[in-house]
């Protein structure tokens, strides 16, 4: 054949592949998600096999051993004991909380580890909702914008006294990265950086994790506050306001299914865009791997690098510590 142009000549040996790659997994590209309570013991969570709620004790070995792969951040998610949990989540913002007790033991043995907490309320609310709930005349269900906001900024400004560099808000209020901005600012804060969930989607892939943290909604759905996974121009809007408010990096959640959005999103804005690939993807993966339908290291793997490909500059995986040994070996 008389083929003057053979791509596969760029696919010819691996030193040749690894000359044209465009993207590269490193340990660099992820954040670990972990879970906490207040109990001495590590439990193993049941609709996630392979992950671990953590005693205080346990938290800091598993990050410093993630940490020490060259994972460089974690990001952290507290199952809260119910009889802490309140309408108005008053423990969210208490300094002796499990969560500022864990930033500060993260930091003290891991200096160099970039802690990340989650700014929401429905570990906290007796309702499981991310906000403030009340009901009209009618009994209608509704979550209160600006009441939440304002907690949501004494719980920023919690876990800033504390010590964490990040503070990552999943609750998708109005308004809260302008808010949250300026309480940091006005107590000192100014390097404590905002990871906003800017494109947060009201997704089936989040039941595992509300089983980790038993925080699924007592009544209701979170429809009126995280978005509608038809909509993609949605996400751009929110984007682009989060950025205006002064948000440092905005996120896309989930992401195996919303690879589109990260694309989108990384074209619209000149943010680090961050991605969670989140328990519903990770437990269908997982699942597949022990029934032996598919190679789970080669599929996560793989997965991550779709993930990467589509725009993300980080990404939070269960799988960040394993994936870090793999691409070492």
């Amino acid at each position: 054949m008389n083929l003057p142009i053979r791509p596969r000549r760029n696919r010819r040996t691996p030193a040749i592949r690894a000359l044209v790659r465009e993207n590269v997994l490193t340990p660099g590209d992820f954040i670990l998600p972990l879970f906490l309570h207040e109990d001495a013991g590590d439990t193993p969570i049941a609709s996630m096999p392979g992950v671990t709620r953590w005693s205080l004790e346990g938290l800091v070995k598993e990050a410093g051993e993630a940490h020490a792969l060259g994972v460089p951040a974690v990001v952290l998610f507290p199952k809260i004991e119910e009889d802490l949990k309140t309408p108005l989540a008053e423990e969210c913002h208490n300094d002796d909380g499990l969560v500022p007790r864990a930033i500060r033991a993260l930091k003290a043995a891991h200096p160099t580890l970039c802690v990340i907490t989650d700014v929401a309320l429905d570990p906290y609310n007796s309702d499981g909702h991310d906000g403030v709930v009340r009901r009209d005349e009618h009994g209608q269900l509704h979550i209160l914008n600006d009441e939440t906001v304002e907690i949501l900024c004494q719980q920023a400004l919690c876990h800033a006294r504390a010590g964490a560099d990040i503070v990552s808000p999943s609750d998708m209020m109005d308004g809260r990265i302008a808010a949250m901005r300026a309480a940091l600012d006005a107590e000192g804060f100014q390097n404590v950086s905002i990871l906003s969930y800017s494109a947060k989607y009201a997704s089936a892939f989040y039941g595992p994790f509300r089983g980790a943290l038993d925080s699924a909604p007592k009544e209701g759905d979170k429809k009126t506050y995280q978005m509608d996974p038809g909509n993609a121009r949605e996400a751009i809007r929110e984007v682009l306001l989060d950025e205006a408010e002064g948000a440092d990096m905005v996120m896309v959640k989930p992401a195996g299914p919303y690879l589109d959005i990260i694309a989108g999103v990384r074209e619209c804005t000149t943010l680090p865009v961050a991605a969670y690939q989140v328990s519903g993807e990770y437990l269908m993966i997982e699942s597949a791997a022990a029934a032996g339908w598919v190679d789970g290291k080669a599929i996560a793997l793989e997965s991550l690098m779709g993930i990467k490909r589509a725009g993300a500059d980080m990404i939070l995986t269960y799988y960040a510590k394993r994936a870090a040994q793999w691409l070492a070996s």
